[in-house]
């Protein structure tokens, strides 16, 4: 007995990317990569954001680092934009409270940036309690930066 594949399977398989940054499993759900996060020990609000992640279906390593500027400094994180965390995930780096959703449109877009960031720590963001406040996702380079996304809480506008 012969096992084939389904035609549309070879296929995909066959003009599918090595560097795909979002894959599909053969039920067709996306599979998204793990993000590591390097965060202070003993800071709740970025373990809250960890859990948001999780919680979005991402796969997230954590490491607890004590000198989280060493970090941002390597990873080319303006200080304008520097948060409470810092995470890589796919060539990108995410600074601060990024929603899920703003990051799974930049590994779909893929955009030529650094990566995203939420500068501060705004009320009601992913891992943040209080009112939601509306803040902006920043998408940013080596030497510029834009409006990637307004959020509120963790509703895109």
């Amino acid at each position: 007995m012969m096992f084939s594949l389904p035609r549309r399977l070879v296929l995909g398989l066959i003009g599918a990317s090595p560097i795909l940054l979002l894959t599909q499993n053969l039920f067709g759900a996306t599979i998204l990569p793990t993000i590591t996060v390097s965060k202070d020990p003993n800071c709740g609000c970025c373990n809250g954001w960890v859990e948001h992640l999780r919680r979005e279906g991402f796969a997230v390593t954590v490491k607890d680092s004590t000198d989280l500027t060493a970090i941002k400094q390597r990873l080319g994180v303006p200080d304008s934009l520097a948060a409470c965390h810092t995470a890589e995930v796919s060539g990108y780096v995410i600074e601060g409270h990024v929603p899920a959703d703003a990051i799974k449109r930049l590994l779909r877009e893929a955009p030529q940036a650094l990566g995203l960031a939420v500068p501060g720590m705004p009320s009601g963001s992913p891992g943040m309690d209080g009112t939601p406040q509306t803040y902006e996702v920043v998408l940013f380079g080596k030497d510029s930066s834009s409006v990637f996304a307004r959020y509120r809480g963790t509703t895109a506008l």
